[in-house]
């Protein structure tokens, strides 16, 4: 939490390719971030790259020749989605703006974010997963909701309507 009326406090922003997240993204720098606004937040986008280990499904002979070409490919896909953040905030004027890549699992990446730059709050996007597929396939936000020590705001890109 700041201590100083005029020190900003620190916003945390997951970011990966999904288009929950890109719409969080959006949703968080049109009402919480404008120009408009004089926000008291500094951005922090995080991105969480996979790890070769988690992206290979295999280990055995040929491995020490595809490791190094998973690695490099995650590190492009890591930059290509940064990049685009950063687009984006930069075409809503929102120009003060922190981008932390690091290697693991968005859950643990996430918190460990909050923590680092002391954030106040951490805002992520929503699948809007059911019961079943969350408690299969595990829900970043459910997780960061009980785990990070700070607000988190899920952010539920809306259904169309029928």
């Amino acid at each position: 939490m700041a201590t100083n009326v005029s020190e900003k406090q620190v916003m945390v922003v997951g970011v990966d390719d999904s288009e929950f997240s890109l719409y969080a993204l959006h949703w968080t720098l049109d009402h919480l971030l404008s120009p408009a606004s004089n926000s008291t937040f500094k951005l922090v986008l995080c991105h969480a790259k996979p790890t070769v280990s988690a992206s290979v499904g295999f280990v055995g002979p040929g491995a020490a020749e595809v490791l190094p070409i998973v690695d490099a490919d995650l590190k492009r896909t890591a930059a290509k989605i940064t990049d685009n953040a950063k687009e984006i905030c930069k075409n809503k004027s929102v120009n003060d703006v922190v981008v932390d890549v690091v290697e693991g699992d968005p859950r643990n990446v996430l918190c460990e974010a909050v923590e680092k730059h002391h954030a106040s709050v951490l805002v992520v996007g929503s699948h809007g997963y059911g019961a079943l597929k969350r408690a299969v396939l595990g829900s970043v936000s459910d997780y960061c909701a009980h785990h990070a020590h700070c607000s988190v705001m899920i952010v539920k890109k809306p259904k169309p309507k029928h």
